[in-house]
Protein backbone atom coordinates (compact mmCIF):
# COMPACT_ATOMS: atom_id res chain seq x y z
CA UNK A 1 0.00 0.00 0.00
CA UNK A 2 0.89 3.49 -0.65
CA UNK A 3 2.29 5.56 2.46
CA UNK A 4 -0.47 7.14 3.93
CA UNK A 5 1.18 8.55 6.29
CA UNK A 6 1.15 12.11 4.54
CA UNK A 7 -2.39 13.43 3.10
CA UNK A 8 -4.03 12.69 -0.11
CA UNK A 9 -3.26 16.56 -1.17
CA UNK A 10 0.56 16.15 -0.26
CA UNK A 11 0.75 12.63 -2.25
CA UNK A 12 -0.99 14.70 -5.21
CA UNK A 13 1.55 17.32 -5.11
CA UNK A 14 4.28 14.95 -4.90
CA UNK A 15 3.51 12.76 -7.99
CA UNK A 16 2.59 16.51 -9.97
CA UNK A 17 6.29 17.14 -9.30
CA UNK A 18 7.58 13.99 -9.96
CA UNK A 19 9.43 14.31 -13.53
CA UNK A 20 10.30 10.44 -13.56
CA UNK A 21 7.15 9.66 -12.89
CA UNK A 22 5.91 11.41 -15.61
CA UNK A 23 8.29 10.08 -18.06
CA UNK A 24 7.34 6.59 -17.09
CA UNK A 25 3.84 7.08 -17.11
CA UNK A 26 3.71 8.84 -20.84
CA UNK A 27 5.63 5.67 -21.81
CA UNK A 28 3.55 2.93 -21.09
CA UNK A 29 -0.08 4.59 -20.84
CA UNK A 30 0.35 5.43 -24.05
CA UNK A 31 1.58 2.40 -25.94
CA UNK A 32 -1.66 0.98 -23.99
CA UNK A 33 -4.17 2.74 -25.40
CA UNK A 34 -2.56 2.73 -29.38
CA UNK A 35 -2.45 -0.96 -28.78
CA UNK A 36 -5.66 -0.90 -27.78
CA UNK A 37 -7.54 0.99 -29.99
CA UNK A 38 -5.89 -1.05 -32.88
CA UNK A 39 -6.68 -4.38 -31.34
CA UNK A 40 -10.73 -3.45 -31.12
CA UNK A 41 -10.78 -1.55 -34.24
CA UNK A 42 -9.88 -4.72 -35.94
CA UNK A 43 -13.12 -6.30 -34.65
CA UNK A 44 -15.90 -6.54 -36.88
CA UNK A 45 -18.73 -5.58 -34.18
CA UNK A 46 -16.80 -4.66 -31.13
CA UNK A 47 -19.52 -3.04 -29.54
CA UNK A 48 -22.00 -6.20 -29.99
CA UNK A 49 -19.30 -7.93 -27.76
CA UNK A 50 -18.74 -5.36 -25.32
CA UNK A 51 -22.73 -5.50 -25.25
CA UNK A 52 -21.79 -9.87 -24.30
CA UNK A 53 -19.18 -9.15 -22.32
CA UNK A 54 -21.22 -6.81 -19.66
CA UNK A 55 -24.57 -9.56 -20.02
CA UNK A 56 -22.49 -12.22 -18.73
CA UNK A 57 -20.85 -10.44 -15.73
CA UNK A 58 -24.29 -8.61 -14.83
CA UNK A 59 -26.23 -12.55 -15.09
CA UNK A 60 -23.31 -14.04 -13.14
CA UNK A 61 -23.60 -11.33 -10.21
CA UNK A 62 -27.08 -12.19 -10.51
CA UNK A 63 -26.33 -15.95 -9.82
CA UNK A 64 -23.32 -15.74 -7.81
CA UNK A 65 -24.74 -17.33 -4.46
CA UNK A 66 -25.66 -20.42 -6.70
CA UNK A 67 -22.28 -20.30 -9.18
CA UNK A 68 -19.82 -19.78 -6.07
CA UNK A 69 -21.51 -23.19 -4.73
CA UNK A 70 -21.61 -24.62 -8.36
CA UNK A 71 -17.90 -23.78 -8.18
CA UNK A 72 -17.10 -24.76 -4.91
CA UNK A 73 -18.48 -28.62 -5.19
CA UNK A 74 -16.87 -29.21 -8.34
CA UNK A 75 -13.47 -27.71 -7.46
CA UNK A 76 -13.77 -30.12 -4.39
CA UNK A 77 -14.70 -32.83 -6.46
CA UNK A 78 -11.90 -32.69 -8.75
CA UNK A 79 -9.62 -33.31 -5.43
CA UNK A 80 -8.95 -29.51 -4.62
CA UNK A 81 -10.07 -27.73 -1.23
CA UNK A 82 -11.97 -25.03 -0.89
CA UNK A 83 -11.90 -21.92 1.44
CA UNK A 84 -14.46 -19.83 2.45
CA UNK A 85 -12.81 -16.53 3.14
CA UNK A 86 -15.07 -13.65 4.73
CA UNK A 87 -12.54 -11.73 5.08
CA UNK A 88 -8.63 -10.65 4.33
CA UNK A 89 -7.68 -12.11 8.23
CA UNK A 90 -9.52 -15.18 7.45
CA UNK A 91 -7.80 -15.72 3.96
CA UNK A 92 -4.18 -15.19 5.20
CA UNK A 93 -4.55 -17.22 8.64
CA UNK A 94 -5.95 -19.84 6.74
CA UNK A 95 -2.89 -19.97 4.10
CA UNK A 96 -0.50 -19.11 6.75
CA UNK A 97 -1.47 -22.40 8.92
CA UNK A 98 -1.53 -24.09 5.88
CA UNK A 99 2.09 -23.47 5.18
CA UNK A 100 3.14 -24.27 8.66
CA UNK A 101 1.63 -27.73 8.88
CA UNK A 102 2.98 -28.43 5.42
CA UNK A 103 6.47 -27.55 6.35
CA UNK A 104 6.52 -24.51 3.75
CA UNK A 105 9.60 -22.60 3.80
CA UNK A 106 9.75 -21.10 0.28
CA UNK A 107 6.74 -19.57 -1.51
CA UNK A 108 6.89 -18.54 -5.20
CA UNK A 109 3.82 -15.79 -5.78
CA UNK A 110 2.40 -15.05 -9.33
CA UNK A 111 0.77 -11.26 -10.06
CA UNK A 112 -2.20 -10.91 -7.36
CA UNK A 113 -4.39 -7.94 -6.56
CA UNK A 114 -6.32 -9.81 -3.93
CA UNK A 115 -3.51 -11.37 -2.25
CA UNK A 116 -2.13 -6.89 -2.51
CA UNK A 117 -5.74 -6.07 -0.91
CA UNK A 118 -5.18 -8.11 2.01
CA UNK A 119 -1.64 -7.44 2.40
CA UNK A 120 -0.67 -11.23 2.53
CA UNK A 121 3.20 -10.92 1.67
CA UNK A 122 3.50 -8.91 4.70
CA UNK A 123 1.47 -11.65 7.23
CA UNK A 124 3.22 -14.68 5.77
CA UNK A 125 6.94 -13.17 6.34
CA UNK A 126 6.00 -12.02 9.72
CA UNK A 127 4.94 -16.04 10.25
CA UNK A 128 8.84 -16.55 9.16
CA UNK A 129 8.00 -17.88 5.57
CA UNK A 130 10.35 -16.05 2.43
CA UNK A 131 8.11 -14.92 -0.24
CA UNK A 132 9.12 -14.07 -3.74
CA UNK A 133 7.00 -12.41 -6.57
CA UNK A 134 7.98 -13.67 -9.92
CA UNK A 135 5.92 -11.61 -12.28
CA UNK A 136 8.61 -9.14 -13.58
CA UNK A 137 6.66 -6.28 -12.58
CA UNK A 138 6.07 -6.91 -9.12
CA UNK A 139 9.66 -8.35 -8.69
CA UNK A 140 10.47 -4.89 -9.39
CA UNK A 141 8.53 -3.31 -6.83
CA UNK A 142 9.17 -6.14 -3.92
CA UNK A 143 13.29 -5.44 -4.79
CA UNK A 144 12.22 -1.51 -4.04
CA UNK A 145 10.18 -2.17 -1.32
CA UNK A 146 7.13 -0.75 -2.97
CA UNK A 147 3.50 -1.62 -3.92
CA UNK A 148 1.35 -1.66 -7.48
CA UNK A 149 1.00 1.66 -8.98
CA UNK A 150 -1.58 -0.39 -11.68
CA UNK A 151 -3.60 -3.32 -11.83
CA UNK A 152 -2.06 -4.76 -14.89
CA UNK A 153 1.53 -2.92 -14.98
CA UNK A 154 2.45 -3.12 -11.24
CA UNK A 155 5.60 -1.32 -11.42
CA UNK A 156 4.59 1.16 -14.61
CA UNK A 157 6.21 4.22 -12.38
CA UNK A 158 9.39 2.89 -12.88
CA UNK A 159 11.94 4.08 -15.56
CA UNK A 160 13.75 1.75 -17.56
CA UNK A 161 16.69 3.82 -15.49
CA UNK A 162 15.71 3.30 -12.04
CA UNK A 163 14.75 -0.46 -12.70
CA UNK A 164 18.50 -0.40 -13.87
CA UNK A 165 19.50 0.68 -11.09
CA UNK A 166 17.85 -1.63 -8.55
CA UNK A 167 19.26 -4.89 -10.64
CA UNK A 168 22.53 -3.86 -10.22
CA UNK A 169 22.05 -3.03 -6.65
CA UNK A 170 20.63 -6.38 -5.53
CA UNK A 171 20.78 -8.46 -8.55
CA UNK A 172 24.65 -7.32 -9.53
CA UNK A 173 23.82 -6.66 -12.55
CA UNK A 174 25.89 -4.19 -14.58
CA UNK A 175 24.69 -1.27 -15.15
CA UNK A 176 22.69 -0.58 -18.67
CA UNK A 177 18.98 0.24 -20.29
CA UNK A 178 18.71 -2.52 -22.30
CA UNK A 179 15.60 -4.11 -20.85
CA UNK A 180 16.50 -7.58 -22.44
CA UNK A 181 19.61 -7.96 -20.79
CA UNK A 182 17.50 -6.72 -17.10
CA UNK A 183 14.85 -9.34 -18.23
CA UNK A 184 17.65 -11.80 -18.34
CA UNK A 185 19.18 -10.79 -15.34
CA UNK A 186 15.77 -11.40 -13.21
CA UNK A 187 14.84 -14.85 -14.72
CA UNK A 188 18.07 -15.68 -14.04
CA UNK A 189 17.62 -14.65 -10.28
CA UNK A 190 14.02 -16.18 -9.99
CA UNK A 191 15.01 -19.25 -11.96
CA UNK A 192 16.21 -21.39 -8.68
CA UNK A 193 13.33 -19.88 -6.78
CA UNK A 194 11.01 -21.89 -8.80
CA UNK A 195 12.67 -25.17 -8.19
CA UNK A 196 13.02 -24.35 -4.68
CA UNK A 197 9.63 -23.34 -3.75
CA UNK A 198 7.30 -25.27 -1.33
CA UNK A 199 4.28 -23.47 -2.08
CA UNK A 200 3.09 -21.32 -5.17
CA UNK A 201 0.38 -18.70 -4.83
CA UNK A 202 -1.46 -17.19 -8.04
CA UNK A 203 -4.74 -14.80 -8.41
CA UNK A 204 -7.51 -15.74 -10.31
CA UNK A 205 -8.71 -13.73 -13.50
CA UNK A 206 -11.56 -15.96 -13.84
CA UNK A 207 -13.06 -19.12 -12.12
CA UNK A 208 -15.93 -21.06 -14.09
CA UNK A 209 -18.51 -22.50 -12.33
CA UNK A 210 -19.61 -25.49 -14.43
CA UNK A 211 -16.16 -26.96 -14.91
CA UNK A 212 -14.53 -25.94 -10.91
CA UNK A 213 -11.68 -24.43 -12.90
CA UNK A 214 -9.76 -21.47 -12.46
CA UNK A 215 -8.47 -19.15 -15.12
CA UNK A 216 -4.98 -17.34 -15.10
CA UNK A 217 -3.88 -15.04 -17.73
CA UNK A 218 -0.03 -13.84 -18.19
CA UNK A 219 2.38 -12.73 -20.70
CA UNK A 220 6.05 -14.43 -19.48
CA UNK A 221 5.03 -18.08 -17.95
CA UNK A 222 5.73 -17.43 -14.32
CA UNK A 223 2.44 -18.05 -13.54
CA UNK A 224 2.18 -20.87 -14.94
CA UNK A 225 5.95 -21.84 -13.39
CA UNK A 226 4.52 -20.27 -9.60
CA UNK A 227 1.26 -22.93 -10.31
CA UNK A 228 2.64 -26.13 -11.30
CA UNK A 229 6.35 -26.75 -10.30
CA UNK A 230 5.89 -26.35 -6.16
CA UNK A 231 3.93 -29.21 -4.62
CA UNK A 232 0.94 -27.06 -3.24
CA UNK A 233 -0.76 -24.14 -5.42
CA UNK A 234 -2.94 -21.77 -3.36
CA UNK A 235 -5.29 -19.75 -5.79
CA UNK A 236 -6.94 -16.58 -3.86
CA UNK A 237 -10.40 -15.62 -5.92
CA UNK A 238 -12.58 -12.37 -5.43
CA UNK A 239 -15.90 -14.04 -5.22
CA UNK A 240 -16.92 -11.42 -7.87
CA UNK A 241 -14.63 -12.76 -10.43
CA UNK A 242 -16.92 -15.66 -11.87
CA UNK A 243 -18.43 -16.98 -15.13
CA UNK A 244 -20.87 -19.92 -15.45
CA UNK A 245 -19.23 -21.69 -18.39
CA UNK A 246 -16.77 -21.96 -20.88
CA UNK A 247 -18.77 -20.71 -23.41
CA UNK A 248 -18.70 -16.91 -21.27
CA UNK A 249 -14.62 -17.55 -20.54
CA UNK A 250 -14.50 -17.21 -24.26
CA UNK A 251 -15.80 -14.09 -24.60
CA UNK A 252 -14.34 -12.98 -21.53
CA UNK A 253 -10.68 -13.79 -22.39
CA UNK A 254 -11.44 -11.38 -25.91
CA UNK A 255 -12.15 -8.16 -24.21
CA UNK A 256 -9.98 -8.46 -21.53
CA UNK A 257 -6.75 -9.16 -23.73
CA UNK A 258 -7.34 -6.81 -25.97
CA UNK A 259 -8.45 -4.17 -22.99
CA UNK A 260 -5.29 -4.49 -21.02
CA UNK A 261 -2.35 -4.57 -23.66
CA UNK A 262 -3.90 -4.88 -27.07
CA UNK A 263 -3.80 -8.49 -27.21
CA UNK A 264 -5.98 -10.38 -29.37
CA UNK A 265 -5.20 -13.04 -26.01
CA UNK A 266 -3.23 -13.01 -23.91
CA UNK A 267 0.05 -15.49 -24.16
CA UNK A 268 -0.17 -17.57 -21.49
CA UNK A 269 -3.93 -18.49 -20.49
CA UNK A 270 -3.67 -21.32 -18.21
CA UNK A 271 -6.89 -23.73 -16.95
CA UNK A 272 -6.54 -25.04 -13.67
CA UNK A 273 -8.87 -27.37 -12.14
CA UNK A 274 -7.03 -29.14 -9.31
CA UNK A 275 -4.27 -31.21 -8.30
CA UNK A 276 -2.12 -33.54 -10.71
CA UNK A 277 -3.93 -36.81 -11.48
CA UNK A 278 -2.68 -40.14 -11.28
CA UNK A 279 0.01 -40.34 -14.20
CA UNK A 280 0.24 -36.74 -14.83
CA UNK A 281 3.69 -35.27 -14.85
CA UNK A 282 2.92 -31.65 -13.99
CA UNK A 283 1.07 -30.23 -11.07
CA UNK A 284 1.16 -29.67 -7.61
CA UNK A 285 0.14 -32.74 -5.38
CA UNK A 286 -2.59 -29.92 -3.60
CA UNK A 287 -4.70 -27.48 -4.55
CA UNK A 288 -6.11 -25.10 -2.74
CA UNK A 289 -8.73 -22.43 -3.81
CA UNK A 290 -9.69 -19.20 -1.38
CA UNK A 291 -12.68 -17.95 -2.30
CA UNK A 292 -12.00 -14.08 -0.40
CA UNK A 293 -15.67 -11.61 -0.23
CA UNK A 294 -13.64 -9.21 1.93
CA UNK A 295 -16.97 -6.85 2.06
CA UNK A 296 -17.94 -7.66 -2.07
CA UNK A 297 -21.51 -9.30 -0.60
CA UNK A 298 -22.53 -6.18 1.08
CA UNK A 299 -21.79 -4.34 -2.06
CA UNK A 300 -23.59 -6.73 -4.13
CA UNK A 301 -27.40 -5.74 -4.79
CA UNK A 302 -26.70 -2.42 -3.84
CA UNK A 303 -26.03 0.97 -5.42
CA UNK A 304 -22.38 0.49 -6.05
CA UNK A 305 -23.00 -3.13 -7.36
CA UNK A 306 -22.27 -2.41 -10.90
CA UNK A 307 -18.34 -1.85 -10.06
CA UNK A 308 -17.83 -5.46 -8.98
CA UNK A 309 -18.35 -6.64 -12.75
CA UNK A 310 -14.79 -4.55 -13.17
CA UNK A 311 -12.39 -7.53 -14.90
CA UNK A 312 -9.11 -5.75 -13.77
CA UNK A 313 -8.35 -5.11 -17.49
CA UNK A 314 -6.73 -1.39 -16.27
CA UNK A 315 -8.27 0.30 -19.42
CA UNK A 316 -9.58 2.69 -17.20
CA UNK A 317 -6.44 4.06 -15.85
CA UNK A 318 -4.74 4.26 -18.79
CA UNK A 319 -7.73 6.27 -20.10
CA UNK A 320 -7.93 9.05 -17.72
CA UNK A 321 -6.00 12.24 -17.39
CA UNK A 322 -5.92 12.28 -13.32
CA UNK A 323 -4.06 8.81 -13.56
CA UNK A 324 -1.45 10.24 -16.01
CA UNK A 325 -0.91 13.37 -14.26
CA UNK A 326 -0.24 11.58 -10.34
CA UNK A 327 0.40 8.21 -10.71
CA UNK A 328 -1.35 5.06 -8.74
CA UNK A 329 0.83 5.62 -5.16
CA UNK A 330 -1.03 8.94 -4.85
CA UNK A 331 -4.95 7.09 -4.08
CA UNK A 332 -3.49 5.26 -1.32
CA UNK A 333 -5.11 1.89 -1.58
CA UNK A 334 -4.55 -1.39 -3.44
CA UNK A 335 -6.61 -0.37 -6.40
CA UNK A 336 -5.85 3.44 -8.78
CA UNK A 337 -7.53 5.00 -11.24
CA UNK A 338 -11.31 5.44 -12.20
CA UNK A 339 -12.06 2.32 -10.83
CA UNK A 340 -9.73 2.43 -7.74
CA UNK A 341 -11.51 5.60 -6.51
CA UNK A 342 -14.84 3.27 -6.52
CA UNK A 343 -13.56 0.30 -5.35
CA UNK A 344 -11.32 1.66 -2.28
CA UNK A 345 -13.69 3.56 -0.92
CA UNK A 346 -15.85 0.53 -0.40
CA UNK A 347 -13.75 -2.42 0.10
CA UNK A 348 -10.91 -0.23 2.20
CA UNK A 349 -13.31 2.07 3.71
CA UNK A 350 -11.34 2.07 7.14
CA UNK A 351 -7.95 3.95 4.99
CA UNK A 352 -7.35 7.49 5.78
CA UNK A 353 -9.48 9.65 3.10
CA UNK A 354 -10.76 6.92 1.15
CA UNK A 355 -13.43 9.24 0.96
CA UNK A 356 -11.47 11.79 -1.35
CA UNK A 357 -10.90 9.66 -4.04
CA UNK A 358 -13.88 10.06 -5.76
CA UNK A 359 -13.23 13.85 -6.10
CA UNK A 360 -9.78 12.90 -8.18
CA UNK A 361 -11.65 12.58 -11.34
CA UNK A 362 -12.72 15.34 -14.04
CA UNK A 363 -15.96 13.50 -15.15
CA UNK A 364 -14.45 13.42 -18.65
CA UNK A 365 -16.27 9.95 -19.28
CA UNK A 366 -13.33 8.63 -20.63
CA UNK A 367 -13.10 5.73 -18.23
CA UNK A 368 -16.75 4.65 -19.22
CA UNK A 369 -16.00 4.55 -22.82
CA UNK A 370 -13.04 2.34 -22.59
CA UNK A 371 -14.52 0.22 -20.12
CA UNK A 372 -14.72 -3.46 -21.92
CA UNK A 373 -18.06 -4.16 -19.60
CA UNK A 374 -19.29 -0.49 -19.93
CA UNK A 375 -19.12 -0.25 -16.00
CA UNK A 376 -20.48 3.71 -15.69
CA UNK A 377 -17.96 5.07 -13.66
CA UNK A 378 -18.70 8.70 -13.71
CA UNK A 379 -21.84 7.90 -12.31
CA UNK A 380 -20.16 5.82 -9.25
CA UNK A 381 -18.32 8.83 -8.40
CA UNK A 382 -20.78 11.28 -8.32
CA UNK A 383 -22.45 8.64 -5.99
CA UNK A 384 -19.52 8.36 -3.76
CA UNK A 385 -19.32 11.81 -3.74
CA UNK A 386 -22.90 12.34 -2.83
CA UNK A 387 -22.04 9.97 0.09
CA UNK A 388 -19.25 11.95 1.20
CA UNK A 389 -21.47 15.21 1.66
CA UNK A 390 -24.35 13.38 3.56
CA UNK A 391 -21.70 11.84 5.99
CA UNK A 392 -20.66 14.83 6.75
CA UNK A 393 -17.19 14.65 5.45
CA UNK A 394 -17.35 17.84 2.80
CA UNK A 395 -14.59 20.23 3.53
CA UNK A 396 -16.44 23.69 5.14
CA UNK A 397 -14.60 25.69 2.45
CA UNK A 398 -16.05 23.43 -0.18
CA UNK A 399 -19.83 23.44 1.24
CA UNK A 400 -19.63 26.86 1.57
CA UNK A 401 -18.61 27.22 -2.14
CA UNK A 402 -21.09 25.00 -3.22
CA UNK A 403 -23.65 27.25 -1.09
CA UNK A 404 -23.05 30.22 -2.94
CA UNK A 405 -22.66 28.37 -6.19
CA UNK A 406 -26.38 27.24 -5.78
CA UNK A 407 -27.61 30.76 -4.37
CA UNK A 408 -25.40 32.06 -7.87
CA UNK A 409 -27.12 30.35 -10.13
CA UNK A 410 -30.48 30.40 -8.77
CA UNK A 411 -30.59 34.26 -8.97
CA UNK A 412 -29.92 36.36 -12.05
CA UNK A 413 -28.80 39.30 -11.31
CA UNK A 414 -26.14 38.34 -8.25
CA UNK A 415 -25.01 35.95 -11.03
CA UNK A 416 -25.01 39.21 -13.98
CA UNK A 417 -23.55 41.42 -11.07
CA UNK A 418 -20.78 37.98 -9.84
CA UNK A 419 -19.38 38.24 -13.70
CA UNK A 420 -19.22 41.93 -13.40
CA UNK A 421 -17.25 41.79 -10.26
CA UNK A 422 -15.06 38.68 -11.81
CA UNK A 423 -14.31 40.72 -15.16
CA UNK A 424 -13.02 43.76 -13.17
CA UNK A 425 -11.40 41.84 -11.23
CA UNK A 426 -9.52 39.90 -13.66
CA UNK A 427 -8.49 42.82 -15.32
CA UNK A 428 -6.35 43.69 -12.28
CA UNK A 429 -4.33 40.89 -12.04
CA UNK A 430 -4.76 39.13 -15.65
CA UNK A 431 -1.97 39.49 -19.02
CA UNK A 432 -2.68 38.60 -22.38
CA UNK A 433 -5.97 36.71 -21.64
CA UNK A 434 -3.86 34.79 -18.41
CA UNK A 435 -4.14 34.57 -14.92
CA UNK A 436 -1.11 33.39 -13.49
CA UNK A 437 -1.62 33.50 -9.68
CA UNK A 438 -5.04 33.64 -7.68
CA UNK A 439 -5.68 34.10 -4.27
CA UNK A 440 -6.38 31.03 -1.69
CA UNK A 441 -8.19 28.65 -1.92
CA UNK A 442 -8.03 29.58 -6.10
CA UNK A 443 -4.39 29.37 -5.83
CA UNK A 444 -4.38 25.51 -5.61
CA UNK A 445 -5.09 25.85 -9.36
CA UNK A 446 -2.98 28.44 -10.47
CA UNK A 447 -0.09 26.56 -8.51
CA UNK A 448 0.17 24.10 -11.82
CA UNK A 449 -1.42 26.00 -14.65
CA UNK A 450 -2.93 29.44 -15.54
CA UNK A 451 -6.32 30.14 -15.52
CA UNK A 452 -8.09 31.92 -18.59
CA UNK A 453 -8.76 35.38 -18.30
CA UNK A 454 -12.77 35.97 -18.44
CA UNK A 455 -13.84 38.16 -21.63
CA UNK A 456 -14.60 41.89 -21.32
CA UNK A 457 -18.14 41.28 -21.96
CA UNK A 458 -20.58 38.15 -20.96
CA UNK A 459 -22.41 36.50 -23.39
CA UNK A 460 -25.90 38.04 -22.44
CA UNK A 461 -24.23 41.53 -23.13
CA UNK A 462 -22.99 40.35 -26.35
CA UNK A 463 -26.11 38.50 -28.03
CA UNK A 464 -28.10 41.78 -26.40
CA UNK A 465 -25.55 44.12 -28.77
CA UNK A 466 -25.93 41.63 -31.50
CA UNK A 467 -30.03 41.93 -31.29
CA UNK A 468 -30.03 46.04 -31.34
CA UNK A 469 -27.95 45.60 -34.63
CA UNK A 470 -29.93 43.24 -36.03
CA UNK A 471 -32.19 44.80 -39.02
CA UNK A 472 -35.91 44.59 -37.82
CA UNK A 473 -37.79 42.55 -40.13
Amino acid sequence: MANTTISFYERVDHAIHDASLKTALARATGRFIGNRAGAIGVLSDADALRDTARAIRADALAHLDELLVQLATNVERRGGTVCWASDGEEARRYIAELAKARGVRTIVKSKSMASEEIQLNHALEEAGLEVVETDLGEYIIQLAGETPSHIIAPSIHKTREQVSDLFSTHLGMPPTDDIPTMTQTARAALRQRFLRADMGISGVNFGVADEGAVVIVENEGNARLSTSVPRIHVAIMGIERIVARMEDLGVMLQVLARSATGQKLSVYTSIISGPARVGEDDGPDEFHLVLLDNGRSQILGGQYAEALMCIRCGACLNACPVYHAIGGHAYGGVYSGPIGAILTPLLQPDLPEAYMLPQASSLCGACQEVCPVRIAIPDLLLRLRADGVKAGKAHPVEKAAMTGYALTMNNPALYRAGGRLARLGSRLIGRKGRIRRLPPPLSGWTHGRDFPQPEHTSFSEWWEEREKERPKQ
